[in-house]
């Protein structure tokens, strides 16, 4: 079996370590009602073998698969997909209208890692993007439904942090998979306070507004957990709730204070961003060392950082 790791949660639900980055980083998820299975998220090309293995020991046929659900096609959540729906002969793929093209053809999206990366270290990071045949997507928006063998899963369009981003609120998991909208919380951060969660603002179409309602309708929802893809499950929904507006107002503020820094501003607000993390950390109870808490949290405050880049720009371009 490839060496994968990966936790049964209960509710018919495994987390699988999409092996993306370093492990604890990144999650996708097997749902399992009766004999039928589902995927949740994929990784990438890479992380597929990984989720096969899980099938494998878990005695359930290929075929049993019935559904592959990216919750948007950045290509850690979705960058797998085609490759891995070459495996499961009756799955169809379940994506937001506005990414389902992205999946069908995936030029785009090849290109615009291969741009970012480099060629090189985009195939080494993420494999290539699998086009998916037409026939096999079906296109979810909000208040779409699917029955999973009976087990409902039930849709919210969940912008702010992309555009073509959905949440599936799974009520036998009683839980939402809640791709990048509930944030990021890494297990390494855990304290006796619980999991400590902070937004994610990647490029391109972070959108601070959009971004607070969505978080607000999916604690709405009034159920125990939440299932990040970045990484596994957490419950304490209230104050996370609460530690997610914070902080978004808080990158926010960051980003206006610095914004006519010019060429200095993307390292002043990547190191403004980090003392404000391993500050919550330290109340939060986190006894890292901080350069442990800098090289858990290096990757993530880069991303962020240009996303509020972006966002600013757009502001200061549309004022």
């Amino acid at each position: 079996m490839t060496q994968v790791h990966y936790e049964d949660l209960g509710h018919g639900i495994t987390m699988i370590d999409a092996q993306l980055y370093r492990q604890g980083q990144v999650s996708t998820y097997l749902v399992v009602e009766g004999d039928r299975a589902a995927f949740i998220e994929t990784g990438t090309a890479h992380s597929v073998p990984a989720m096969l293995a899980v099938l494998e020991e878990k005695g359930i046929p290929r075929e049993n698969v019935d559904f592959v659900i990216p919750t948007h096609v950045h290509l850690d959540h979705a960058g797998g997909a085609g490759e891995l729906m070459r495996h499961l002969p009756n799955a169809r793929m379940v994506i937001h209208p506005r990414g389902a093209r992205h999946m069908i053809d995936p030029e785009k999206l090849n290109a615009s890692a291969a741009n970012v990366y480099g060629e090189e270290e985009k195939e080494r990071m993420f494999g290539t993007v699998v086009p998916v045949p037409a026939e096999r997507v079906t296109e979810a928006g909000e208040g779409d439904e699917l029955d999973f063998n009976g087990r409902r899963l039930r849709f919210m369009d969940t912008p702010g942090h992309a555009k073509h981003h959905f949440c599936v609120v799974d009520e036998g998991g009683d839980g939402i998979f809640t791709g990048d909208t509930f944030g990021l919380s890494y297990r390494e951060f855990d304290t006796e306070r619980g999991p400590f969660v902070l937004p994610t603002t990647t490029p391109v179409q972070f959108d601070p507004e959009a971004l607070h309602h969505s978080v607000d309708r999916l604690a709405d929802q009034g159920l125990s957990y939440m299932y990040l893809t970045h990484y596994s499950r957490v419950g304490d929904i209230a104050r996370l709730r609460e530690d997610m507006h914070r902080l978004i107002d808080v990158y926010v503020d960051m980003a206006w204070a610095h914004a006519d820094e010019g060429e200095a501003r993307h390292d002043a607000l990547c190191e403004d961003m980090m003392q404000v993390l391993i500050e919550r950390l330290r109340e939060h109870g986190c006894k890292l060392p901080e350069a442990r808490m800098r090289e858990l949290l290096v990757p993530d405050v880069d991303l962020n950082v240009q996303g509020l880049e972006v966002w600013l720009d757009k502001q200061t371009q549309e004022s």
